[in-house]
Protein backbone atom coordinates (compact mmCIF):
# COMPACT_ATOMS: atom_id res chain seq x y z
CA UNK A 1 0.00 0.00 0.00
CA UNK A 2 1.45 3.21 -1.26
CA UNK A 3 0.86 6.57 0.86
CA UNK A 4 2.20 9.88 -0.48
CA UNK A 5 0.59 12.25 1.51
CA UNK A 6 3.30 15.48 1.23
CA UNK A 7 4.14 17.69 -1.57
CA UNK A 8 7.43 18.81 -2.76
CA UNK A 9 7.36 22.44 -2.48
CA UNK A 10 10.58 24.89 -2.36
CA UNK A 11 13.09 21.86 -2.05
CA UNK A 12 11.15 20.35 0.69
CA UNK A 13 8.59 17.37 1.59
CA UNK A 14 5.93 19.59 2.84
CA UNK A 15 2.33 18.61 4.71
CA UNK A 16 -0.77 19.81 3.18
CA UNK A 17 -2.23 23.01 4.34
CA UNK A 18 -5.81 21.37 4.48
CA UNK A 19 -5.20 17.78 5.12
CA UNK A 20 -7.59 15.97 2.55
CA UNK A 21 -6.78 12.61 0.75
CA UNK A 22 -8.29 10.54 -1.56
CA UNK A 23 -7.82 7.01 -2.67
CA UNK A 24 -5.76 5.20 -5.87
CA UNK A 25 -7.80 1.96 -7.77
CA UNK A 26 -5.74 -0.42 -8.96
CA UNK A 27 -7.17 -0.92 -12.40
CA UNK A 28 -6.44 -4.73 -12.77
CA UNK A 29 -7.79 -5.69 -9.62
CA UNK A 30 -10.05 -2.44 -8.50
CA UNK A 31 -8.89 -2.93 -4.96
CA UNK A 32 -7.28 0.46 -3.49
CA UNK A 33 -3.25 0.57 -3.68
CA UNK A 34 -2.81 3.14 -1.59
CA UNK A 35 -3.65 7.22 -1.24
CA UNK A 36 -2.51 10.66 -1.73
CA UNK A 37 -2.80 13.81 -0.27
CA UNK A 38 -5.23 16.11 -1.90
CA UNK A 39 -4.09 19.66 -2.62
CA UNK A 40 -5.65 23.16 -2.12
CA UNK A 41 -5.47 26.49 -3.78
CA UNK A 42 -3.80 27.26 -0.58
CA UNK A 43 -1.23 24.80 -1.40
CA UNK A 44 -0.88 25.85 -5.12
CA UNK A 45 -0.05 29.47 -3.57
CA UNK A 46 2.85 28.27 -1.64
CA UNK A 47 4.52 26.28 -4.52
CA UNK A 48 3.91 29.47 -6.93
CA UNK A 49 5.44 31.80 -4.53
CA UNK A 50 8.21 28.97 -3.96
CA UNK A 51 8.89 28.95 -8.26
CA UNK A 52 8.65 32.90 -8.11
CA UNK A 53 11.71 33.17 -5.56
CA UNK A 54 13.83 30.89 -7.24
CA UNK A 55 13.27 32.44 -10.29
CA UNK A 56 15.03 35.36 -9.92
CA UNK A 57 18.39 33.17 -10.12
CA UNK A 58 17.63 30.09 -11.89
CA UNK A 59 16.52 32.66 -14.72
CA UNK A 60 20.42 33.84 -14.71
CA UNK A 61 21.89 30.55 -13.91
CA UNK A 62 24.95 29.47 -16.81
CA UNK A 63 24.37 26.38 -19.26
CA UNK A 64 26.83 24.65 -17.49
CA UNK A 65 24.82 24.94 -14.46
CA UNK A 66 21.41 23.54 -15.88
CA UNK A 67 23.52 20.94 -17.66
CA UNK A 68 25.25 19.66 -14.86
CA UNK A 69 21.82 19.01 -13.25
CA UNK A 70 20.23 17.45 -15.74
CA UNK A 71 22.74 15.35 -16.21
CA UNK A 72 22.72 14.34 -12.80
CA UNK A 73 18.61 13.93 -13.19
CA UNK A 74 19.92 11.26 -15.86
CA UNK A 75 22.18 9.48 -13.75
CA UNK A 76 19.38 9.15 -10.57
CA UNK A 77 16.20 8.57 -13.27
CA UNK A 78 18.40 5.81 -14.98
CA UNK A 79 18.78 4.04 -11.57
CA UNK A 80 15.01 4.39 -10.69
CA UNK A 81 13.42 3.49 -14.23
CA UNK A 82 12.35 -0.21 -12.93
CA UNK A 83 10.75 1.67 -9.58
CA UNK A 84 9.25 4.08 -12.23
CA UNK A 85 8.11 1.10 -14.73
CA UNK A 86 6.45 -0.66 -12.00
CA UNK A 87 4.62 2.25 -10.42
CA UNK A 88 3.19 3.45 -14.09
CA UNK A 89 2.01 -0.90 -14.21
CA UNK A 90 0.03 -0.33 -10.76
CA UNK A 91 -1.67 3.22 -11.04
CA UNK A 92 -2.87 2.98 -14.86
CA UNK A 93 -2.40 -0.42 -15.61
CA UNK A 94 0.20 -0.49 -18.80
CA UNK A 95 1.59 -4.62 -18.98
CA UNK A 96 4.98 -4.39 -17.11
CA UNK A 97 6.85 -4.93 -20.62
CA UNK A 98 5.18 -1.54 -21.60
CA UNK A 99 5.57 -0.09 -18.29
CA UNK A 100 9.15 -0.48 -17.75
CA UNK A 101 9.99 -0.33 -21.41
CA UNK A 102 8.66 2.52 -23.67
CA UNK A 103 7.40 4.28 -20.62
CA UNK A 104 10.34 4.94 -19.19
CA UNK A 105 12.03 4.73 -22.51
CA UNK A 106 9.93 8.40 -23.13
CA UNK A 107 11.10 9.51 -20.08
CA UNK A 108 14.92 9.06 -21.00
CA UNK A 109 14.59 9.81 -24.67
CA UNK A 110 13.13 13.01 -24.05
CA UNK A 111 15.33 13.81 -21.14
CA UNK A 112 18.51 12.90 -23.04
CA UNK A 113 17.30 15.20 -26.32
CA UNK A 114 16.96 18.01 -23.80
CA UNK A 115 21.05 17.78 -22.60
CA UNK A 116 22.14 17.39 -26.33
CA UNK A 117 19.60 20.69 -27.67
CA UNK A 118 20.81 22.48 -24.52
CA UNK A 119 24.50 22.13 -25.24
CA UNK A 120 24.20 24.38 -28.29
CA UNK A 121 20.94 26.02 -28.25
CA UNK A 122 21.77 29.83 -29.49
CA UNK A 123 19.96 31.99 -26.69
CA UNK A 124 21.29 35.08 -28.42
CA UNK A 125 21.60 36.43 -31.85
CA UNK A 126 23.19 39.62 -33.12
CA UNK A 127 21.37 41.02 -36.70
CA UNK A 128 23.26 44.18 -37.37
CA UNK A 129 23.21 46.15 -34.26
CA UNK A 130 20.34 44.35 -32.72
CA UNK A 131 20.22 41.68 -30.31
CA UNK A 132 17.65 39.14 -29.86
CA UNK A 133 17.82 37.19 -26.74
CA UNK A 134 15.73 34.01 -25.79
CA UNK A 135 14.50 34.79 -21.86
CA UNK A 136 13.01 32.13 -19.59
CA UNK A 137 8.74 32.99 -19.73
CA UNK A 138 9.06 32.19 -15.72
CA UNK A 139 6.78 30.20 -13.59
CA UNK A 140 5.02 27.70 -15.83
CA UNK A 141 2.57 25.18 -14.54
CA UNK A 142 2.18 21.95 -15.66
CA UNK A 143 -0.42 20.40 -16.19
CA UNK A 144 0.21 16.48 -16.51
CA UNK A 145 -2.33 13.47 -18.00
CA UNK A 146 -2.38 9.93 -16.99
CA UNK A 147 -2.43 8.09 -20.31
CA UNK A 148 1.69 8.11 -20.61
CA UNK A 149 2.66 9.83 -17.14
CA UNK A 150 6.46 9.75 -17.92
CA UNK A 151 6.15 10.99 -21.63
CA UNK A 152 3.87 13.95 -20.58
CA UNK A 153 5.95 15.34 -17.59
CA UNK A 154 9.21 14.71 -19.67
CA UNK A 155 8.14 17.44 -22.39
CA UNK A 156 7.49 19.65 -20.13
CA UNK A 157 9.79 19.29 -17.15
CA UNK A 158 13.10 19.03 -18.53
CA UNK A 159 12.71 21.69 -21.69
CA UNK A 160 11.11 23.65 -18.62
CA UNK A 161 14.40 23.86 -16.37
CA UNK A 162 16.67 23.68 -19.85
CA UNK A 163 15.39 27.46 -20.15
CA UNK A 164 15.92 28.97 -17.23
CA UNK A 165 12.28 28.32 -15.85
CA UNK A 166 10.69 27.54 -12.20
CA UNK A 167 7.79 25.08 -12.71
CA UNK A 168 4.89 23.84 -10.52
CA UNK A 169 3.68 20.67 -11.83
CA UNK A 170 0.58 18.95 -11.46
CA UNK A 171 0.36 15.56 -11.92
CA UNK A 172 -2.85 13.55 -12.96
CA UNK A 173 -5.12 12.00 -9.64
CA UNK A 174 -5.35 8.64 -11.55
CA UNK A 175 -1.69 7.83 -12.01
CA UNK A 176 0.32 9.81 -9.53
CA UNK A 177 2.90 7.63 -8.03
CA UNK A 178 4.94 7.90 -11.46
CA UNK A 179 5.04 11.38 -10.86
CA UNK A 180 5.78 11.92 -6.70
CA UNK A 181 8.83 9.09 -7.97
CA UNK A 182 10.00 11.56 -10.05
CA UNK A 183 9.74 14.49 -7.76
CA UNK A 184 12.44 12.35 -5.84
CA UNK A 185 14.86 11.70 -8.53
CA UNK A 186 15.05 15.47 -9.42
CA UNK A 187 15.57 16.20 -5.20
CA UNK A 188 18.04 13.16 -5.05
CA UNK A 189 19.69 15.10 -8.13
CA UNK A 190 20.03 18.00 -6.32
CA UNK A 191 17.23 20.52 -8.32
CA UNK A 192 17.67 24.14 -5.97
CA UNK A 193 15.22 24.61 -3.98
CA UNK A 194 11.73 26.17 -5.47
CA UNK A 195 12.99 25.33 -9.38
CA UNK A 196 10.74 22.32 -9.14
CA UNK A 197 7.36 21.84 -6.98
CA UNK A 198 4.76 19.04 -7.36
CA UNK A 199 1.19 19.86 -5.87
CA UNK A 200 -0.76 16.18 -6.35
CA UNK A 201 -4.37 16.58 -6.33
CA UNK A 202 -8.10 17.19 -8.60
CA UNK A 203 -7.37 19.87 -11.99
CA UNK A 204 -10.31 21.30 -10.81
CA UNK A 205 -9.02 22.35 -7.70
CA UNK A 206 -5.44 22.40 -7.84
CA UNK A 207 -5.67 22.84 -11.74
CA UNK A 208 -8.00 25.70 -11.75
CA UNK A 209 -5.46 27.57 -9.02
CA UNK A 210 -2.67 27.26 -11.09
CA UNK A 211 -3.98 28.17 -14.31
CA UNK A 212 -5.79 31.36 -12.57
CA UNK A 213 -2.73 32.26 -10.53
CA UNK A 214 -1.22 35.77 -11.89
CA UNK A 215 1.95 34.88 -10.89
CA UNK A 216 2.21 32.12 -13.27
CA UNK A 217 3.76 33.04 -16.77
CA UNK A 218 2.87 29.96 -18.45
CA UNK A 219 0.37 27.08 -18.07
CA UNK A 220 1.27 23.65 -20.38
CA UNK A 221 -1.36 21.50 -20.45
CA UNK A 222 -2.26 17.88 -22.11
CA UNK A 223 -5.41 16.61 -21.52
CA UNK A 224 -9.13 16.17 -22.73
CA UNK A 225 -10.27 19.39 -24.94
CA UNK A 226 -13.19 19.75 -22.03
CA UNK A 227 -10.51 20.41 -19.62
CA UNK A 228 -8.20 22.76 -22.16
CA UNK A 229 -11.16 24.96 -22.65
CA UNK A 230 -11.96 25.58 -19.26
CA UNK A 231 -7.88 26.35 -18.19
CA UNK A 232 -7.75 28.78 -21.25
CA UNK A 233 -10.89 30.67 -19.91
CA UNK A 234 -9.41 30.72 -16.64
CA UNK A 235 -5.73 31.79 -17.99
CA UNK A 236 -7.07 34.64 -19.73
CA UNK A 237 -7.81 37.42 -17.19
CA UNK A 238 -3.87 37.56 -16.31
CA UNK A 239 -2.72 37.04 -20.00
CA UNK A 240 -0.27 34.11 -19.62
CA UNK A 241 0.88 31.78 -22.26
CA UNK A 242 -0.91 29.07 -22.75
CA UNK A 243 0.17 25.25 -24.47
CA UNK A 244 -2.13 22.54 -25.30
CA UNK A 245 -2.07 19.34 -26.58
CA UNK A 246 -5.72 17.98 -26.46
CA UNK A 247 -7.53 15.07 -28.11
CA UNK A 248 -6.89 13.66 -31.08
CA UNK A 249 -9.15 11.05 -33.79
CA UNK A 250 -6.35 10.59 -36.47
CA UNK A 251 -6.40 9.41 -39.69
CA UNK A 252 -4.18 6.32 -40.57
CA UNK A 253 -4.14 5.84 -44.25
CA UNK A 254 -3.41 2.79 -45.96
CA UNK A 255 -2.05 3.36 -49.50
CA UNK A 256 -3.40 0.52 -52.44
CA UNK A 257 -0.57 -1.92 -53.03
CA UNK A 258 0.79 -5.51 -52.27
CA UNK A 259 1.39 -4.05 -48.72
CA UNK A 260 -1.96 -3.20 -47.70
CA UNK A 261 -2.84 -5.92 -45.71
CA UNK A 262 0.16 -6.02 -43.33
CA UNK A 263 -0.28 -2.45 -43.10
CA UNK A 264 -3.78 -2.99 -41.74
CA UNK A 265 -2.45 -5.61 -39.10
CA UNK A 266 0.09 -3.14 -38.15
CA UNK A 267 -2.22 -0.63 -37.89
CA UNK A 268 -4.72 -2.79 -35.79
CA UNK A 269 -1.89 -3.62 -33.02
CA UNK A 270 -0.58 -0.48 -33.22
CA UNK A 271 -4.35 0.64 -32.15
CA UNK A 272 -4.09 -1.56 -28.84
CA UNK A 273 -0.68 -0.94 -27.71
CA UNK A 274 -2.02 1.18 -24.43
CA UNK A 275 -5.13 -0.66 -24.20
CA UNK A 276 -5.64 2.11 -26.85
CA UNK A 277 -5.42 5.03 -24.71
CA UNK A 278 -3.37 7.37 -26.71
CA UNK A 279 -4.28 11.00 -28.01
CA UNK A 280 -2.39 10.42 -31.10
CA UNK A 281 -3.35 6.99 -31.31
CA UNK A 282 -4.54 6.33 -35.26
CA UNK A 283 -8.14 5.29 -34.82
CA UNK A 284 -9.61 6.19 -38.36
CA UNK A 285 -8.39 3.48 -40.91
CA UNK A 286 -9.03 4.17 -44.43
CA UNK A 287 -8.08 1.75 -46.73
CA UNK A 288 -9.29 1.10 -50.55
CA UNK A 289 -13.20 0.57 -50.07
CA UNK A 290 -12.27 -1.79 -53.28
CA UNK A 291 -10.60 -4.09 -50.58
CA UNK A 292 -12.46 -3.94 -47.76
CA UNK A 293 -12.88 -7.56 -47.31
CA UNK A 294 -9.16 -8.29 -47.18
CA UNK A 295 -8.44 -5.19 -44.79
CA UNK A 296 -11.04 -6.52 -42.77
CA UNK A 297 -9.93 -10.19 -42.55
CA UNK A 298 -6.34 -8.55 -41.70
CA UNK A 299 -7.51 -6.83 -38.73
CA UNK A 300 -9.75 -9.14 -37.53
CA UNK A 301 -6.53 -11.88 -37.33
CA UNK A 302 -4.58 -8.86 -36.00
CA UNK A 303 -6.92 -8.23 -33.19
CA UNK A 304 -7.33 -11.88 -32.04
CA UNK A 305 -3.38 -11.75 -31.76
CA UNK A 306 -3.89 -9.18 -28.88
CA UNK A 307 -4.15 -10.79 -25.91
CA UNK A 308 -5.10 -9.11 -22.65
CA UNK A 309 -5.17 -9.70 -19.32
CA UNK A 310 -3.14 -8.91 -15.74
CA UNK A 311 -0.48 -6.57 -16.34
CA UNK A 312 1.76 -8.16 -14.43
CA UNK A 313 1.87 -11.06 -17.04
CA UNK A 314 2.73 -11.43 -20.61
CA UNK A 315 -0.42 -9.55 -22.05
CA UNK A 316 -0.26 -7.51 -24.61
CA UNK A 317 -3.27 -5.30 -23.45
CA UNK A 318 -3.88 -4.77 -19.69
CA UNK A 319 -6.81 -2.78 -18.35
CA UNK A 320 -7.97 0.61 -19.18
CA UNK A 321 -7.39 3.54 -16.47
CA UNK A 322 -10.41 3.44 -14.13
CA UNK A 323 -13.82 2.20 -14.08
CA UNK A 324 -15.57 5.44 -15.72
CA UNK A 325 -13.30 5.15 -18.15
CA UNK A 326 -14.44 1.54 -19.10
CA UNK A 327 -18.31 2.23 -19.53
CA UNK A 328 -16.90 5.06 -21.24
CA UNK A 329 -15.62 3.01 -23.63
CA UNK A 330 -18.29 0.24 -23.42
CA UNK A 331 -20.78 3.46 -24.15
CA UNK A 332 -18.72 4.09 -27.78
CA UNK A 333 -18.57 0.35 -28.85
CA UNK A 334 -22.46 0.79 -28.42
CA UNK A 335 -22.74 3.61 -30.20
CA UNK A 336 -20.87 1.90 -33.15
CA UNK A 337 -23.04 -1.17 -33.12
CA UNK A 338 -26.16 0.55 -32.58
CA UNK A 339 -24.91 3.52 -35.60
CA UNK A 340 -24.51 -0.20 -37.89
CA UNK A 341 -20.91 -0.42 -38.60
CA UNK A 342 -19.50 -3.99 -39.15
CA UNK A 343 -18.61 -5.45 -35.76
CA UNK A 344 -14.87 -7.39 -36.78
CA UNK A 345 -13.44 -8.09 -33.39
CA UNK A 346 -14.65 -7.22 -29.87
CA UNK A 347 -17.32 -6.09 -28.86
CA UNK A 348 -19.01 -4.42 -25.11
CA UNK A 349 -18.33 -6.30 -22.17
CA UNK A 350 -14.77 -7.76 -20.04
CA UNK A 351 -13.04 -10.31 -23.12
CA UNK A 352 -13.96 -13.87 -21.74
CA UNK A 353 -12.23 -15.26 -18.29
CA UNK A 354 -11.86 -11.48 -16.80
CA UNK A 355 -14.84 -10.86 -13.73
CA UNK A 356 -12.70 -8.36 -12.42
CA UNK A 357 -10.43 -5.34 -13.45
CA UNK A 358 -11.20 -2.84 -16.51
CA UNK A 359 -10.25 -5.22 -18.78
CA UNK A 360 -11.95 -3.79 -22.68
CA UNK A 361 -11.87 -6.07 -25.72
CA UNK A 362 -9.74 -4.87 -28.55
CA UNK A 363 -12.07 -3.72 -30.77
CA UNK A 364 -12.41 -3.20 -34.16
CA UNK A 365 -15.66 -1.78 -36.54
CA UNK A 366 -15.65 -1.77 -40.46
CA UNK A 367 -17.51 0.12 -42.87
CA UNK A 368 -17.46 2.72 -41.04
CA UNK A 369 -18.91 6.27 -41.99
CA UNK A 370 -16.67 9.59 -41.37
CA UNK A 371 -19.73 11.18 -40.27
CA UNK A 372 -20.73 8.32 -37.27
CA UNK A 373 -19.96 9.22 -33.52
CA UNK A 374 -17.49 6.20 -33.77
CA UNK A 375 -15.74 7.90 -36.50
CA UNK A 376 -15.95 11.48 -35.14
CA UNK A 377 -15.71 11.30 -31.73
CA UNK A 378 -12.40 10.22 -29.33
CA UNK A 379 -13.60 7.68 -27.54
CA UNK A 380 -9.73 6.96 -26.24
CA UNK A 381 -9.66 3.23 -26.05
CA UNK A 382 -9.12 -0.45 -27.80
CA UNK A 383 -11.47 0.45 -30.76
CA UNK A 384 -10.48 1.24 -34.56
CA UNK A 385 -12.89 2.25 -36.97
CA UNK A 386 -12.32 0.72 -40.34
CA UNK A 387 -13.19 3.47 -43.32
CA UNK A 388 -13.26 2.90 -46.85
CA UNK A 389 -12.36 5.33 -49.26
CA UNK A 390 -12.40 5.77 -53.23
CA UNK A 391 -9.50 6.83 -54.20
CA UNK A 392 -6.36 8.94 -52.47
CA UNK A 393 -7.98 12.02 -52.80
CA UNK A 394 -10.98 10.82 -51.13
CA UNK A 395 -8.58 9.40 -48.42
CA UNK A 396 -7.48 12.79 -47.55
CA UNK A 397 -10.77 14.38 -47.69
CA UNK A 398 -12.38 11.95 -45.14
CA UNK A 399 -8.67 12.51 -43.21
CA UNK A 400 -8.83 15.97 -42.83
CA UNK A 401 -12.77 16.04 -42.22
CA UNK A 402 -12.69 16.24 -38.29
CA UNK A 403 -12.51 18.81 -35.61
CA UNK A 404 -8.86 17.48 -34.63
CA UNK A 405 -5.76 17.85 -35.76
CA UNK A 406 -3.21 16.09 -33.65
CA UNK A 407 -1.29 13.04 -35.46
CA UNK A 408 -1.89 11.21 -38.57
CA UNK A 409 -0.50 8.15 -40.36
CA UNK A 410 0.70 7.10 -43.75
CA UNK A 411 2.07 3.61 -44.89
CA UNK A 412 2.34 2.25 -48.18
CA UNK A 413 5.16 0.59 -50.74
CA UNK A 414 5.97 3.57 -52.53
CA UNK A 415 8.04 6.70 -50.29
CA UNK A 416 7.26 9.36 -52.69
CA UNK A 417 3.28 8.46 -52.99
CA UNK A 418 3.52 8.66 -48.85
CA UNK A 419 5.17 11.61 -48.61
CA UNK A 420 2.70 13.24 -51.24
CA UNK A 421 0.13 12.10 -49.00
CA UNK A 422 1.27 13.28 -45.75
CA UNK A 423 1.87 16.87 -46.90
CA UNK A 424 -1.86 17.14 -47.58
CA UNK A 425 -2.88 16.09 -44.38
CA UNK A 426 -4.33 18.82 -41.96
CA UNK A 427 -3.02 17.94 -38.83
CA UNK A 428 0.05 18.60 -36.34
CA UNK A 429 2.85 15.76 -36.76
CA UNK A 430 2.37 12.77 -39.14
CA UNK A 431 4.33 9.29 -39.32
CA UNK A 432 5.25 8.04 -42.36
CA UNK A 433 5.65 4.07 -42.95
CA UNK A 434 6.78 4.07 -38.39
CA UNK A 435 9.09 7.26 -38.60
CA UNK A 436 9.57 8.17 -35.12
CA UNK A 437 11.89 10.86 -34.06
CA UNK A 438 11.88 12.76 -30.95
CA UNK A 439 13.47 16.00 -32.03
CA UNK A 440 10.31 16.53 -34.37
CA UNK A 441 7.74 19.10 -33.07
CA UNK A 442 4.58 17.47 -31.73
CA UNK A 443 1.36 18.78 -31.16
CA UNK A 444 -1.94 19.81 -33.04
CA UNK A 445 -4.14 22.09 -35.05
CA UNK A 446 -8.16 22.89 -34.41
CA UNK A 447 -9.33 21.37 -31.16
CA UNK A 448 -6.28 19.21 -31.13
CA UNK A 449 -4.32 22.60 -29.02
CA UNK A 450 -1.95 24.93 -29.92
CA UNK A 451 2.21 24.87 -29.73
CA UNK A 452 4.27 22.31 -29.83
CA UNK A 453 6.08 19.92 -27.69
CA UNK A 454 9.58 17.77 -28.15
CA UNK A 455 13.08 18.33 -29.44
CA UNK A 456 13.97 22.31 -29.56
CA UNK A 457 10.49 23.64 -30.70
CA UNK A 458 9.27 22.05 -27.17
CA UNK A 459 12.04 24.59 -25.65
CA UNK A 460 10.68 27.64 -27.38
CA UNK A 461 7.62 27.33 -25.61
CA UNK A 462 9.17 28.45 -22.73
CA UNK A 463 11.13 31.28 -23.90
CA UNK A 464 10.35 34.93 -24.71
CA UNK A 465 11.83 36.77 -27.13
CA UNK A 466 13.16 39.90 -26.39
CA UNK A 467 14.56 42.75 -28.92
CA UNK A 468 18.37 44.87 -27.77
CA UNK A 469 18.20 47.77 -30.67
CA UNK A 470 21.61 49.82 -31.10
CA UNK A 471 23.62 46.53 -29.29
CA UNK A 472 27.26 47.61 -29.25
CA UNK A 473 29.00 44.40 -28.90
CA UNK A 474 31.80 44.49 -26.28
CA UNK A 475 35.09 44.88 -28.11
CA UNK A 476 37.40 41.92 -27.97
CA UNK A 477 39.54 41.40 -25.69
CA UNK A 478 43.39 42.01 -26.92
Amino acid sequence: MREYLKFYIDGKWVNPLEPKTSEVINPATEQVSGRIAMGSAADADLAVKAARKAFTRWSQSSRKERLELMQAIQAEYDRRQAEIGAAITEEMGAPAALGGGFHVQLGAGHLATAIEILKDFKFEELRGNTLLTRDPIGVCALITPWNWPMNQIAVKVFPALATGCTMILKPPQLAPYSAQLFAEVLHAAGVPAGVFNMVQGSGSVVGTALSGHPEVDMVSFTGSEFAGVEIAKNSAPSVKRVCQELGGKSAFIVLDDAAMAANVAGATSGMMINSGQTCSAGSRLLVPKARMAEAIEAARKAAADVTVGDPGGNFVMGPVVSKSQYNEIQRYIQIGIDEGATLVAGGTDRPAGLSKGWYVKPTVFANVRNDMKIGREEVFGPVLCIIGYDDIDHAIEIANDSEFGLAGYVNGADPEACNAVARRMRTGWISINGGFDFNAPFGGIKKSGNGREWGEFGFHEYLETKSLLGFVPAAPQQ
